[in-house]
């Protein structure tokens, strides 16, 4: 079994320590480098085949140069990312491999599928509300994650989610039109995550819904990426790709 030599942005984070953990705990990966801002990239990314990235957007678009330039393998899981940065990461893709994914878990890529064909059935009749609650530190809202859902949601009914989502509701709103997607977020306390998708008819509600209580299952599938792009050279890919699920 070829031995997978990563490095680990953002070591002193939440994630960062769990992604060092995760390494170190399995047989065929090895710790080459933990940095965190203002430390020597180059140096950090001298002896890596693979960067994961679970750090900020800005952290991550300096990281994304330097693995482009090294012909580093990347698994970012930075979300709050713009439009233009997310066309900058689809442009270096077309020299190395990296998986982009706003959630690593495995089973929130199974909702991401279980989403779609809800969607596809739950067509007519019914309002789409997505909740997602976080930790207190958490800086960007709606999640990565939710964003997706909303994305999965929009395209299975054929809506363009920048159209029909709304992010909270205040005031005097008017009747709720029933092509809305609405999101809804908590922040508060240590909360890892958790993520629900409401189907909501008339005399019923279909309600699909994850939740994570710890964050190795993230850095668990970080890794299973990080195994997906090895012997490939290039191209874009996401959770759906690494398992399977296209």
């Amino acid at each position: 079994m070829d031995t997978i030599r990563f490095a680990i942005a953002g070591a002193s984070g939440r994630m960062g320590r769990t992604l060092i953990e995760a390494v170190q705990a399995t047989p065929d990966a090895e710790l080459a480098a933990a940095f965190d801002v203002g430390d020597d990239i180059e140096a950090a990314l001298s002896k890596a085949d693979c960067l994961i990235d679970f750090t900020r957007p800005e952290g991550t678009m300096k990281h994304l140069e330097v693995c482009r330039k090294r012909g580093v393998h990347m698994v970012i899981g930075t979300t709050g990312m713009s439009t233009e940065q997310k066309l900058t990461i689809q442009d270096a893709s077309r020299d190395i491999p990296i998986v982009f994914a706003p959630n690593m878990a495995v089973g929130v890529n199974l909702v991401f599928k279980l989403l779609d064909t809800a969607a596809r059935i739950l067509n007519e009749g019914y309002d789409v509300e997505i909740v997602e609650a976080h930790h207190r530190h958490k800086v960007d809202a709606p999640s990565g994650t939710a964003l997706r859902m909303g994305e999965v949601v929009a395209a299975a009914l054929g809506r363009d989610l920048a159209e029909c989502a709304v992010y909270g509701r205040e005031g005097v709103t008017g009747e709720r039109p029933g092509t809305q997607i609405g999101f809804a977020t908590v922040r508060g306390g240590d909360i890892v995550g958790d993520h629900t998708v409401m189907f909501i008819g008339t005399g019923e509600r279909v309600e699909i819904t994850h939740k994570a209580s710890s964050r190795m299952h993230f850095a668990q599938g970080a890794l299973r990426a990080a195994r997906f792009l090895k012997g490939k050279t290039r191209g874009l890919y996401d959770m759906q790709d690494v398992l399977g699920l296209r």
